[in-house]
């Protein structure tokens, strides 16, 4: 009796492949999916470099010339300033303190994206090209790790996808690649939420301590660390992690206690920010009030005035996601965007909450789910967001202010 057996040579043959396929493997540290939102990520950072391209040809500060200025110039407003001193000269150069005529406010700037910037630049020579770089990278970290975030939530395989999409095409998107806090604080903060919906605690919270050394909208992802701990814990598991969750209040601690023996005063940053930008403390509807009269009182000129309306609408898009959080009970999240809105909803008026859209990842998994349930969602997003989103960014790459 014979028994058959695959021939010797068809054995021989595959050997190869078998000890080939881990070596591949080891080089394929990225899925299909994250390859994907990567292409997305890339080809959106290519449109907004063209448009900045063409902003310095079109769009001129003297009408006459013959020459356009750099395309980096066009990256180079505002807020980027106050980075670029703090990374060139530190917070208080020379015998300038606050108070002092002609003094920027400086100290209302955390830390943490100066310093990188200041890092990169030994590296970059030109300036604001390290700005742009600090941001690419950490912007490519944000996106994987948002795409994560949403297949964890919406059980699609399209699900990650959608909310980059979404993300990348919102109309403060701009910030996103200009020399500013936002990449680099959501390059922190989405791994560490990502780490704690797989309980490891140490991880999110260094994180999260990361983040708090970007912006102080750090403390609000640590809070929402805290409540989602609370409401997942396991104490047989998960009980000796607690203290780790003190570490994020580390940095801005450490920071207040730099300004306090510089200056004299432990609320430095804060008191900069009032002087500077009106965020001292007022009730929500007199912030609503003057930011409505602001935005259609015809007190303010129209590129103003535009603004403020886009203020208004943010802030009722981030109340409408904080109560669909609340009542899917997703406590954690709704922690997060609440504490955020408190803060920017009780200054004299509101600034910068089309940007801090930016930060409010629910948002666009939030957006992902209902797409994938309705799919007109999609299209009308593009078609209507998408051109606000080359709107604002025409406008901040010319200038003017695009809070």
């Amino acid at each position: 009796m014979s028994v058959s057996s695959p021939p010797r040579p068809r054995a021989v043959a595959s050997a190869p492949r078998r000890r080939g396929a881990p070596r591949r493997a080891r080089w394929r540290v990225l899925g299909k999916e994250d390859a994907d939102v990567l292409f997305l990520y890339v080809l959106t950072r290519a449109g907004l470099w063209t448009t900045a391209y063409g902003a310095t040809w079109l769009f001129p500060p003297d009408s006459r010339t013959h020459h356009a200025a750099s395309p980096l110039s066009a990256w180079q407003q505002w807020d980027w300033w106050h980075y670029l001193r703090i990374a060139q000269e530190g917070y208080f150069p020379g015998d300038l303190r606050p108070g002092m005529e002609g003094w920027d406010n400086r100290e209302a700037f955390f830390p943490g994206f100066p310093f990188t910037l200041r890092a990169v630049h030994a590296v970059v020579p030109d300036w604001a090209a390290a700005g742009l770089l600090v941001s690419f990278v950490a912007g490519a970290v944000s996106v994987l790790a948002l795409a994560r975030i949403a297949r964890d939530h919406v059980a699609h395989p399209d699900a990650g996808r959608r909310a980059v999409l979404f993300f990348l095409l919102s109309p403060c998107a701009v910030f996103l690649a200009a020399g500013y806090t936002e990449a680099l604080f959501l390059a922190f903060a989405l791994p560490a939420w990502l780490a704690a919906r797989r309980r490891s605690w140490p991880l999110a919270a260094t994180l999260a301590a990361l983040a708090t050394t970007v912006r102080v909208s750090g403390l609000f992802l640590a809070a929402a660390l805290a409540v989602h701990f609370l409401t997942t814990v396991r104490a047989h598991r998960d009980g000796r992690a607690l203290p780790w969750l003190l570490l994020p209040a580390l940095p801005p601690l450490a920071y207040s206690w730099y300004l306090k023996s510089r200056t004299g005063d432990w609320m430095a940053w804060k008191h900069a920010e009032e002087r500077g930008w009106y965020r001292d403390f007022h009730t929500p509807w007199e912030a609503w009030r003057t930011t409505w009269e602001a935005a259609f009182h015809h007190t303010t000129s129209t590129g103003y005035a535009i603004e403020f309306q886009a203020e208004l609408l943010a802030m009722v898009l981030g109340l409408v996601l904080t109560g669909f959080l609340l009542f899917r009970r997703r406590w954690a999240e709704a922690t997060y965007t609440g504490l955020a809105l408190v803060a920017l909803g009780t200054s004299y008026w509101y600034m910068s909450l089309p940007r801090a859209t930016l930060l409010w990842w629910p948002l666009w998994v939030v957006l992902a789910s209902w797409s994938l349930r309705a799919p007109r969602v999609r299209t009308a997003y593009v078609c209507l967001v998408a051109p606000l989103m080359t709107l604002c960014a025409l406008t901040f790459l010319t200038g003017r202010w695009a809070g």
